[in-house]
């Protein structure tokens, strides 16, 4: 199990990154709004079709739909935090000095140590849920890079033990 949730968090690290929510800009921020919202609405896709990709690659039945959405919404809102600070990150990356880069660094890192344990809680209930077959699925799944696959729109096969 221990090694399931390492694979997990190595295996959902990036989809915190690749998600936020849009917010308005201000006035004098117009001219680059555009550019950063495309690169949200990108990053809310991803996270999306990884969703997408696991509830199909886990088999999830009706019955652990419940476990699901709890899984996917912490998936989304963990996206969402993770785009909004490196938005942050990035609006104040030409301005801050040293010591305000390493402290917002630390603030991102703490925020995904935070976020990761809110989805581990959340997969907890859905994994234990799974059929022996399924629990296979979700380790093997979790034990490959996620970007392989997807982003060609194949799936993973599941390895042969």
């Amino acid at each position: 199990m221990k090694r399931t949730i390492v694979i997990l968090a190595c295996a959902l690290a990036t989809s915190g990154a690749f998600a936020q929510a849009s917010a308005p800009q201000a006035a004098s921020g117009m001219a680059a709004s555009a550019p950063a919202d495309a690169r949200a609405a990108k990053r809310e896709a991803h996270v999306e079709q990884r969703i997408a990709y696991l509830h199909s690659q886990l088999k999830i039945t009706a019955a652990q739909e419940p476990q699901w959405k709890a899984f996917a919404d912490v998936m989304r809102t963990n996206g969402q935090n993770m785009g909004r600070l490196f938005r942050q990150r990035t609006q104040a990356e030409q301005t801050q000095s040293a010591l305000d880069n390493m402290k917002q660094y630390a603030e991102i890192a703490q925020a995904h140590a935070d976020d990761m344990k809110q989805l581990v809680d959340a997969f907890q209930p859905l994994y234990d849920s799974f059929s022996p077959e399924q629990k296979k699925l979700a380790d093997t799944t979790f034990r490959q890079p996620h970007e392989a696959g997807e982003r060609r729109g194949k799936t993973a096969a599941p390895a042969k033990n």
